[in-house]
């Protein structure tokens, strides 16, 4: 018999930031039984930059495991946002006021040096064991336990069936666990496709040795946004200012005759240069560093909000339940959200009945879904504003640039924008929801 709450059994699908969280947010919780399924054979730790704001560093500093994160990562002290085509600054943004106004810094580091920080701090606790090269299927959410069926890779292991008492499915954007949801709620809520694309970019200080120009941006602490119509560029030093991080948006041209099971595709990079061939000459530079044949497009995908995360004792985390476009550099920082704020519902339980669990993880959906879809439609938003091509829109959007060059107005790129930054960085997802746990389980 389950005595308390730290002896349920939960399984949590995936290793992304979202369930790397949830399994150590628990396991800090006193939690004993934690099992994370993973369908890749390790985390490979790949991946491009990734903006650390406030109010991640927050959690992860919670969770103890913030200090070598942030001694790889590069502090941000300015933003500028720039027309793509001339390098003609629109706007700059100092940042300086962020530390002091929230607690933390906004830093930016590679994606690898936060799933590694994650990574290590769970290797920490005996709780939580890693079944990697073990893709979940036939996940069912219907009777009291919920179950999945684990298809190990490894020559001479057959299949099992899990069962559990907290299934949470943080298995991104493809999810079954959301898939099987849905289908026990009668509900239709398909992947959308935005026809927009991205490439991710690392180019290396040995690389650009001899460019004084973009050295000068390889060693620099800004945030530079390179903006033309339906395209964009966002670029920032990583790994102690040795590697320059550039992502794009661009529209989706490679990935016509792909599958929806497709996300990713090799790309070209003549067509990769063409793409943004109207660009100034330095951004034309830094992407001709990038090796014939190491050119990768990312397709990017989201889908309507659902009409709920939770199902009996199962829940959905970060990509399952928000994918959010890349546009407010939040995506890992709401599944980050997510890990926290499920690690102190799940301790609070006040007994382990499957009602109990059911309220706890709809206290967690109060206190998160609101808030990530909003910034799901601001991060929309923003991408639209930043994408304009010449008319009435960006006439109006240069405008709000030019007011807020005289210190008037807001950003209209949204991440750089100091009111959007207070309801961002200035959310603790845990206090909230330690200060207003009991009221809302009462309420459920």
């Amino acid at each position: 018999m389950i005595k308390s709450p730290q002896d349920l059994q939960i399984a949590i699908l995936g290793a992304g930031m979202g369930g790397l969280t949830c399994a150590l947010a628990l396991a800090q919780r006193g939690f004993k039984n934690i099992d994370v399924y993973e369908n890749a054979h390790d985390l490979g730790f790949v991946g491009a930059g990734i903006q650390l704001a406030p109010n991640m560093a927050r959690v992860l500093d919670g969770l103890g495991v913030w200090k070598p994160i942030e001694a790889e990562a590069v502090n941000i002290g300015s933003t500028s946002v720039r027309v793509g085509a001339t390098d003609a600054e629109l706007a700059h943004v100092d940042l300086g006021y962020i530390e002091k106004t929230y607690g933390y810094k906004h830093m930016v580091g590679h994606r690898s040096s936060l799933a590694d920080g994650l990574y290590q701090g769970c290797l920490k606790e005996p709780a939580i064991k890693f079944h990697f090269a073990t893709p979940a299927v036939d996940v069912d959410v219907s009777g009291e336990r919920p179950s999945f069926t684990v298809v190990p890779r490894d020559n001479g292991k057959t299949p099992y069936k899990v069962e559990c008492d907290v299934l949470l499915g943080a298995d991104g954007i493809k999810s079954n666990t959301r898939t099987e949801m849905l289908k026990r709620l009668n509900v239709d809520v398909g992947v959308k496709d935005t026809n927009q694309a991205a490439y991710r970019i690392m180019i290396h200080k040995e690389q650009i040795k001899d460019d004084p120009e973009l050295l000068a941006l390889m060693n620099s602490t800004r945030v530079t946004r390179w903006i033309g119509e339906k395209r964009h560029i966002i670029a920032y030093a990583v790994s102690n200012n040795t590697i320059y991080n550039l992502s794009t948006t661009q529209p989706d041209t490679n990935f016509a005759a792909a599958t929806n099971a497709t996300y990713t595709t090799k790309g070209d990079k003549k067509a990769m240069l063409n793409v943004f061939s109207d660009f100034c000459p330095m951004v034309q530079r830094l992407l001709d560093y990038v090796p014939e044949g190491e050119v990768c497009e990312w397709k990017l995908r989201v889908h309507d909000p659902l009409p709920t995360w939770v199902y009996k004792s199962v829940a959905l985390v970060g990509d399952a339940c928000h994918p959010t476009l890349p546009h407010l550099a939040q995506g890992a920082a709401q599944a980050i959200e997510d890990g926290a704020v499920l690690g102190v519902a799940l301790a609070r339980l006040p007994d382990t009945s499957p009602e109990s669990i059911n309220k706890a993880l709809r206290v967690y959906e109060r206190v998160r879904k609101s808030r990530a879809e909003a910034l799901v439609n601001m991060a929309s938003a923003s991408g639209r504003a930043l994408h304009l091509g010449d008319g009435a829109a960006k006439e109006e959007r240069d405008r709000q640039f030019a007011a807020l060059r005289e210190g008037k107005g807001p950003v209209p790129d949204k991440w750089a924008d100091a009111d959007v930054q207070r309801e961002i960085y200035g959310f603790d997802c845990t206090k909230v929801t330690e200060d207003n746990f009991d009221e809302y389980f009462k309420q459920m």
